[in-house]
């Protein structure tokens, strides 16, 4: 199958600048071994952003007319048969990747590598960053603000899975406590193992549905190993369990149809070593899409 890259240029989502440029320079990082297409897609450079933590919805508008951009240029590519990777940025624009992979297949998974559960709403948020709301927007627990744009079913949090989390406020947890997702944190990766975890999280998001969507988020890893991230969070994982985890996924890409690596933030890198991880995640991710069947979409969407 056909690659094509989605460059999602946006930091909006978060108070802190500089994940907008990740999809910049990961693009010319890919350009040596990818030779296929690249779209970008940036956020309104006449923008004001807003950074008060005080202000729950920074930048609603804002993200939302990238977001509408970025859903629709994805449903259309996914309609001539290409794999859509994207590439963050905040992530926020994960909203728009999973909606259109749920607007197409209908009923999908979805498995989210992240140190946040990312579970929060306008009327839970302690920071007001939308990068926090992503898994409660895609799953359908309110957040209809920031799903305007899409026409079809949302993800149900019963076939949604989180790997990583282990920053989470009281809120959130309480947001998260009946909503059927299921959480596996930093220690149990690191007491279970990888591929543990991963078989375990895709026989859930894959029980009776057509696929699973994965969302890769940088933060996953410890910042002492990489710090190229705009919300850091301290005991992470390893690279090497970083790079399992990813492999392990690979193994169940015969059901993967959507995959979004996000967060790199060159601003906050240190010799270059957050962006070098994700180079070899990407190149791993983008030579597995390539050996997938064709795949070609004639219904209208």
């Amino acid at each position: 199958m056909n690659c094509i890259i989605i460059g999602a240029e946006s930091d909006l989502g978060v108070h802190i600048d500089g994940a907008r440029l990740g999809p910049v320079q990961l693009a010319k990082d890919l350009a040596g071994f990818y030779q296929g297409e690249i779209l970008s897609f940036k956020q309104d450079e006449t923008t004001i952003k807003s950074r008060n933590l005080s202000d729950r919805s920074k930048n609603k508008y804002e993200i939302n007319q990238i977001n509408e951009k970025l859903y629709n240029s994805i449903l259309e590519k996914r309609k001539e048969g290409f794999f859509p990777l994207l590439i963050g940025g905040d992530k926020s624009v994960t909203i728009p990747s999973c909606l259109a992979d749920a607007r197409e297949n209908e009923e999908i998974g979805c498995i989210i590598i992240s140190a946040h559960a990312d579970y929060n709403t306008f009327r839970t948020t302690e920071t007001g960053n939308i990068n926090g709301f992503p898994t409660a927007c895609i799953t359908g627990f309110e957040c209809e603000e920031l799903r305007t744009f899409h026409r079809g079913e949302i993800i149900q949090a019963s076939k949604t899975v989180i790997i990583g989390a282990r920053s989470m406020n009281e809120k959130e947890k309480d947001n998260l406590k009946y909503s059927g997702i299921t959480v596996y944190t930093t220690e149990d990766i690191k007491k279970l193992g990888a591929k543990d975890v991963i078989d375990q999280a895709f026989e859930i998001a894959s029980y009776k549905t057509k696929s699973v969507h994965i969302c890769y988020d940088l933060d996953i890893i410890d910042p002492s190993i990489a710090p190229g991230i705009s919300i850091p969070e301290f005991n992470g994982i390893d690279e090497e369990l970083a790079t399992n985890i990813n492999d392990q996924i690979l193994t169940h890409f015969n059901v993967v149809s959507g995959y979004d690596l996000v967060e790199l933030n060159p601003l906050r890198d240190q010799a270059r070593k957050t962006e070098q991880i994700a180079i070899n995640l990407l190149f791993k991710v983008i030579k597995q899409i390539e050996q997938l069947p064709d795949k070609k979409i004639d219904e209208e969407y």
